[in-house]
């Protein structure tokens, strides 16, 4: 888990990074992306090891939107009124969910990967859970390596550094805002279709996940990729080794415990500066 954990933050971190917006709706364009595979695959048969593109895509196109409609109105307001914006958009999207589906919980019983394991080191691992885990590894090292050596890369660098200087030069900041919205829309698209073949799906799913992202940019730093992606690691590791070695309803408690202590020592995360 601490590898999807890994991509939520990083998208969450990216749009953070760039447009200085914490977007409080992310965690429910997981919980969509989560519901088109969970009904391609139960309408059509269609695993979610293929519709993960088409969610992604999705959230992508969903990120574009809500940014010309909604966020583009805020951006340049004080932080509070983007908080509220997105949070009122969270509110929305989850309980159109609710309305369109219902509170029930779903699983998908038969997927292509489902009844697979792998045996690392003595330790048996789904193999959804480790098809998730390099996806998660595949897209952050695209994401970072977009960033660092392409023209749109060095753009959004630009933008995110000074955004009237990034104008001065012929950025197109705007333009620049909506595909960061929609890239870190995708990040999450692409985690909520990993997550539909192993975890079950219902309206507030987005909330644990949305909680677990800022607590992971919050550790690693906010603005760093990489710290976001590390720290999503970091309590992947807790989560899993706390419920293993002490008590199921204890690992969150670790979590939270790790991120005070970090919080409390250094401020500005495990990788800010």
């Amino acid at each position: 888990m601490g590898l999807v954990y890994s991509l939520v933050a990083v998208g969450l971190n990216l749009i953070y990074g760039v447009m200085d917006v914490l977007n409080f709706a992310h965690g429910e364009f997981l919980m969509l992306s989560m519901y088109i595979c969970f009904w391609f695959g139960f309408l059509w048969k269609i695993d979610p090891v293929i519709s993960w593109i088409f969610a992604s895509l999705f959230t992508f196109l969903l990120g574009l939107l809500v940014y010309k409609l909604l966020i583009r109105k805020v951006v340049n307001a004080p932080a509070l009124a983007s908080l509220l914006a997105t949070f009122g958009l969270s509110i929305f999207l989850r309980n159109l969910a609710l309305y369109l589906w219902g509170p029930n919980y779903r699983f998908l019983n038969k997927t292509l990967l489902g009844d697979l394991r792998i045996v690392i080191g003595g330790v048996c691992i789904g193999a959804p859970q480790v098809f998730a885990g390099v996806a998660s590894i595949v897209v952050t090292l695209v994401i970072y390596f977009m960033i660092r050596k392409t023209k749109l890369g060095w753009a959004i660098q630009a933008t995110a550094l000074d955004r009237e200087a990034a104008q001065l030069m012929g950025i197109d900041t705007e333009k620049i805002f909506a595909l960061t919205f929609g890239i870190g829309g995708a990040c999450v698209g692409v985690a909520g279709g990993m997550l539909s073949s192993f975890y079950y799906v219902f309206p507030e799913v987005g909330v644990l996940f949305s909680l677990i992202a800022f607590v992971s940019v919050a550790l690693g730093g906010f603005g760093s990729i990489g710290g976001a992606f590390w720290a999503g690691i970091i309590i992947g590791l807790a989560e899993g080794l706390g419920g293993f070695l002490i008590a199921p309803v204890f690992k969150y408690v670790i979590v939270f415990v790790i991120y005070l202590l970090v919080v409390f020592l250094r401020p500005r995360g495990l990788f800010g500066w």
